[in-house]
């Protein structure tokens, strides 16, 4: 192991992967990597509880063959403030006292990957998707993030299940049309077959991270399918639709999207764009919140 001084682990916990990284106090980054997505929703239920461990234990013995943090911030979707499990198993597997550990929601490290409190809002697109806006005051607002079966919409589950959606309402009206669909038939292979059990099991019976995934085949047939690219635009709409709210309670500021699945298409950002006023000023990055949550760490550890 290396004898590295005041490392700061910083983490980054979504739907469909989770990001690590450890960084020195200067803010530079020594290492990273990452495992499975988790959720904090997980913890809900005992195979859940079991799966978040294992990507923690997974997540901790690749840490310590780079380092030993002193300091740990994370980021953590679905997290609700209860995560005193959370820290007691992280503690365990990576020789901290809790009190080194501190979770918040992984769109407050995401955002202040991109702003310092006050200045522009976020909205960022993984397997869900939200607006944010944390004030001077260190208040965080949100827009959407309600949760995939709620809304969520531009993210990858919804991408995924409008896919799914207008195919079986395809078939309700004509049974087989999907042969003569690219997007149908990329999903199908996808999923396993046409069969109607299989998009039941992998819909109904699947983790939103790995529902969310199927955006990834539908973004891949947006060029020659028209659905497929219609469904994209839509994203970009929906996902606009979150930062005109927010500029609408809390005035006019600048605008980031974020996240892995608005780098799915460039249509998504072009609809996006096209959706806001005229003025807004619209950046699009793929961020590095598992970077900002290291560096938060390090900070912490001077």
């Amino acid at each position: 192991m290396n004898n590295l001084d005041g490392l700061g682990l910083g983490i980054d916990a979504g739907g469909t992967q989770t990001r690590w990284a450890l960084a020195r106090a200067d803010g530079s980054i020594v290492a990273e990597g990452q495992v499975a997505g988790l959720s904090a929703l997980q913890m809900g239920s005992t195979d859940g509880r079991q799966r978040v461990y294992d990507n923690f234990s997974e997540l901790a013995a690749a840490v310590l063959k780079n380092g030993r943090p002193v300091r740990l911030s994370a980021g953590l979707t679905g997290f609700g403030g209860d995560g005193a499990q959370l820290q007691t198993w992280l503690g365990e597997l990576l020789g901290l006292d809790p009190s080194a550990i501190t979770f918040c929601n992984d769109i407050e490290i995401a955002y202040l990957d991109n702003f310092k409190p006050g200045e522009g809002y976020l909205v960022y697109a993984g397997t869900g998707s939200i607006g944010a806006w944390i004030d001077d005051d260190g208040e965080f607002y949100r827009a959407g993030g309600r949760g995939v079966v709620l809304d969520d919409g531009g993210g990858g589950f919804w991408i995924a299940r409008e896919a799914l959606r207008h195919i079986w309402r395809g078939e309700d009206e004509e049974p087989g049309s999907w042969e003569r669909s690219p997007m149908a038939r990329a999903v199908f292979e996808h999923i396993g077959g046409s069969d109607w059990s299989l998009s039941r099991q992998f819909i109904y019976g699947q983790e939103r991270g790995e529902i969310g995934k199927l955006a990834l085949v539908v973004a891949a047939a947006a060029e020659t399918d028209p659905v497929a690219a219609e469904i994209l635009q839509e994203a970009g709409r929906e996902l606009a639709r979150l930062a005109n709210a927010l500029t609408r309670r809390f005035g006019p500021r600048p605008v980031v999207l974020a996240g892995r699945a608005s780098i799915l298409h460039p249509s998504i950002e072009a609809a996006m764009r096209a959706a806001l006023p005229a003025p807004t000023q619209l950046t699009h990055t793929v961020g590095h919140p598992h970077y900002a949550a290291a560096r938060i760490a390090a900070r912490g550890a001077k």
